[in-house]
């Protein structure tokens, strides 16, 4: 096995000091806030939507709301996207796309989040509004034009485009290897 196109299995085998290490060396002071984060990604220069993406990711995975990432939140959010079973990845794309908390996904919240995934990613092989399209023509049955926890997880799992879509979209790999392989550029 080369060491191109690192396989998530491949990222999560390194042992947990190796993991500890990384992480100590990005942020000595066992603690990552988001201007750390931003700078560990290299990702100066983004637009507001990206930028805004970010914030909600880093809120996201900071579980006690501290304003910090400390180790047992990096590794459980990583250990969630690559090995979290299919209800925990769900509810965890739901929290992160429901940008103003009101538990409820409308689709301006879901195009925005998509074109920041986009701009961060520069893969930009579907366009958002598509994407939104698709999932809202298939999920939201009662079109209502907004989609609750429970309809989001029912409907992805019920629509295996709709769940290969977002396993695509939120792929992690990419950054992980920028941490892994230490500060881009």
């Amino acid at each position: 096995m080369g060491n191109h196109g690192s396989s998530l299995d491949d990222i999560l085998s390194e042992d947990m000091h190796h993991w500890y290490n990384m992480f100590m060396r990005e942020s000595p002071s066992g603690l990552i806030t988001l201007f750390e984060l931003k700078a560990i990604l290299n990702l100066k220069g983004m637009n507001e939507n990206a930028n805004s993406y970010v914030d909600q990711v880093f809120f996201t995975f900071d579980m006690d709301g501290d304003g910090y990432i400390d180790f047992v939140e990096y590794i459980a959010a990583i250990s969630l996207m690559l090995k979290g079973e299919i209800n925990q990845k769900l509810k965890w794309y739901f929290k992160l796309f429901d940008q103003d908390g009101n538990g409820k996904i409308d689709k301006e919240e879901l195009e925005t989040i998509f074109s920041a995934i986009q701009d961060i990613t520069r893969n930009r092989d579907i366009d958002p509004e598509e994407i939104v399209s698709l999932i809202f023509e298939r999920i939201d049955v009662n079109g209502e034009g907004e989609l609750t926890l429970e309809e989001f997880i029912e409907g992805a799992k019920d629509h295996e485009d709709i769940m290969d879509t977002l396993r695509n979209l939120m792929d992690l790999t990419p950054v992980l290897v920028i941490i892994i392989e230490g500060r881009a550029g």
